[in-house]
C-alpha cells in the first residue's frame, strides 16, 4: 500500500516497541519517516530497519520534555524532508509504585515526559500543519487511563492525553487536521517487561497472567497497534477525530 506516499510522519519514542513498529508501519506504506528518540543513535536501528525494506528514514536526537528542543527538530524536519504532515506523539516511560511510596521527582518525571511531551510536540507540529490546512495527529494514551494499582502517575497523564486530544480536535478541526488518541491494553515490550519485574515475575509469566483474563486469550503486539496509529493518520480516518479507541483485546 501506498497510503502515505509523498507525507512526512514524525513518530517520538521511535527507537523500540510500539514507536518503532509505527516508524516502519508508516514507511511500509510510503511515508518518509523522521524517527525521533533521546538520541540520533537510539533512534539509528529503526531507521536501519526501515531503509533494509527499502523505505525513507532519518534518525534524529530530541528530548521531547524539552520545548526549545522541539522546536529546533521539528525545524530540522521541515527543512530537510520538506514537510511535517503527520504527528505521532509515542515517547513515555513508566516509574511505577504505590501512591503513598511515590517520590514527587517520579510523579513530575511522568507527567512531564508522557503528557508535557505530547503538548510540546503537538503545540510545535500545529504551526506548520495549520499553515498547510492539513494535518493528522495520533498520541498514545492506555488502558491506565482508567486506573491502575501502583500507576497514579502514569494513569494521571494518559488520561491526560486523551482530554487533549479531544480539545485540539475541536480547535484544529477547522483546519483540517484530525486528532485521535489509542488506548493499548498490555502489549509485549520493554516498559511491559519492566511492570512484570516490578512485581516480582517474569516478562513471559506476566503475560501469561494477562492472557488469562483477556477476552482474546493472549497480550497484544506492538504492530497490533501500530496498525491501528496507521489507520487513524491515514486519509481512511478523514471523518474521525476527537476519539480515543481502546486496543486491548477486549479486556474490561
Amino acid at each position: 500500500m501506498t497510503r502515505f506516499a509523498g507525507r512526512v510522519a514524525v513518530v517520538t519514542g521511535a527507537a523500540q516497541g510500539i514507536g518503532a513498529a509505527t516508524a516502519l508501519r508508516l514507511a511500509e506504506e510510503g511515508a518518509t519517516v523522521a524517527v525521533v528518540d533521546l538520541s540520533a543513535e537510539r533512534a539509528q536501528g529503526t531507521v536501519a530497519a526501515i531503509t533494509a525494506k527499502g523505505g525513507s528514514a532519518r534518525a534524529y536526537g530530541c528530548d521531547v520534555a524539552d520545548y526549545d528542543a522541539v522546536e529546533a527538530v521539528f525545524a530540522a524536519v521541515v527543512e530537510e524532508l520538506g514537510a511535517i504532515h503527520i504527528l505521532v506523539n509515542n515517547a513515555g516511560i513508566t516509574r511505577d509504585n504505590l501512591f503513598f511510596k511515590m517520590p514527587k521527582a517520579d510523579w513530575d518525571a511522568v507527567l512531564t515526559v508522557n503528557l508535557t511531551s505530547a503538548y510540546n510536540c503537538s503545540h510545535v507540529a500545529q504551526k506548520y500543519l495549520v499553515k498547510q490546512k492539513y494535518g493528522k495527529i495520533v498520541s498514545l494514551s492506555s488502558r491506565s487511563a482508567l486506573g491502575n494499582r501502583g500507576q497514579a502517575n502514569y494513569a494521571a497523564a494518559k488520561a491526560g492525553i486523551q482530554g487533549l486530544t479531544a480539545t485540539l480536535a475541536i480547535e484544529l478541526g477547522p483546519y483540517n487536521i484530525n486528532v485521535n488518541a489509542v488506548a493499548p491494553g498490555y502489549i509485549a515490550t520493554s516498559m511491559t517487561a519492566a511492570t512484570a519485574e516490578r512485581v516480582g515475575a517474569t516478562a513471559e509469566d506476566h503475560q501469561a497472567q494477562v492472557a488469562e483474563r483477556t477476552p482474546l486469550r493472549r497480550v497484544g503486539q506492538p504492530e497490533e497497534i501500530a496498525s491501528v496509529v496507521a489507520f487513524l493518520v491515514s486519509d481512511d480516518a478523514s471523518y474521525v477525530s476527537g476519539q480515543t479507541l481502546y486496543v486491548n483485546g477486549g479486556a474490561r
